[in-house]
């Protein structure tokens, strides 16, 4: 992961930077999850009231079209942010909670590899997104 923060990468681009979209950079920076653009505007309220949800979405699509956040869409109808410089990782989606799951596995990063190589092809990039759902336990 990268020690530049979101805050650090806007500046670095020119990005006018309001204390309402330092405030949204900070809770991104601080989020393990993958929120919600009202998931942010929820945290971001919290912390100054005088943030609407019309500075949140702005503020997101800013960041986006910056290449610093990048925007996850898992089928549910609602579109997801993160970080756009965390370490690689893939995602699996649990479609009865909408529950997002990080994993990265180096057998599945090798496959791929092989995959496009055995397709005449060297990888610059790739996202993996499973969808699945819960495997029922048996009663203990």
């Amino acid at each position: 992961m990268t020690t530049d923060t979101i805050i650090s990468r806007c500046e670095a681009q020119g990005l006018r930077m309001t204390e309402q979209r330092r405030t949204i950079a900070a809770v991104l920076q601080e989020s393990s999850d993958h929120p919600d653009v009202e998931e942010l505007y929820a945290r971001a309220s919290a912390r100054d009231a005088a943030i609407s949800l019309a500075t949140v979405y702005r503020t997101v699509k800013l960041f986006q079209e910056a290449g610093i956040l990048d925007k996850l869409e898992f089928g549910d109808g609602r579109a997801r942010y993160e970080d756009a410089e965390r370490e690689h990782h893939d995602h699996l989606i649990d479609i009865t909670t909408g529950q997002v799951i990080e994993f990265m596995d180096p057998d599945i990063e090798k496959l791929q590899e092989k995959i496009a190589a055995k397709l005449g092809y060297r990888l610059r990039g790739h996202k993996l997104e499973l969808y699945g759902v819960p495997i029922k336990r048996p009663a203990e």
